[in-house]
């Protein structure tokens, strides 16, 4: 009697093992057309580059008029980076012990493309603000932050 139990549930074990393997499974709302738009791999991921930023060594020297035109011309970068799909993510930090000061969550896995973009924002061109990088791995459909953003945000900076 007990062979036979033991059969039942190891027969049974693999039966389901079968039926809920990765490769059995596909979800009933999988849109192929939209992951590979958002450059999705089958678990509906993708590769960025994280980049944190922080106050820079020239923070406190840059001031005035010079400081606003550096912080607007930030903000039309990110609309760039946004508006070409280079950007997935991006917002500020409050006040932190950190001197942390916002994220860029970039559309690459090229670390040497992420700091060609972010190279570019006048704001870390001119050291108010610094950049650290890392290799991040999070969900594609990141990539449709801005677009839902747009059809939420009541303003426009």
């Amino acid at each position: 009697m007990r062979i036979l139990l033991v059969t039942i549930l190891f027969a049974t074990s693999l039966c389901c093992a079968q039926q809920t393997s990765p490769a059995a499974k596909t979800s009933p709302a999988y849109d192929e057309k939209l992951a590979q738009q958002l450059g999705a791999d089958e678990m509906g991921m993708r590769s960025y580059i994280f980049v944190l930023l922080k106050t820079g060594p020239k923070d406190s020297e840059v001031k005035g008029e010079a400081r606003s035109q550096a912080f607007a011309g930030h903000m039309r970068n990110i609309q760039a980076l946004a508006k070409e799909g280079k950007l997935a993510v991006a917002g500020p930090f409050g006040k932190n012990e950190h001197a942390y000061r916002g994220l860029f969550v970039l559309a690459t896995s090229s670390m040497e493309e992420a700091k060609r973009w972010v190279e570019l924002d006048p704001a870390v061109k001119l050291g108010i603000l610094t950049a650290e990088y890392t290799p991040w791995y999070g969900s594609a459909a990141l990539m449709m932050s801005n677009e839902l953003h747009q059809k939420i945000a009541k303003k426009s900076p």
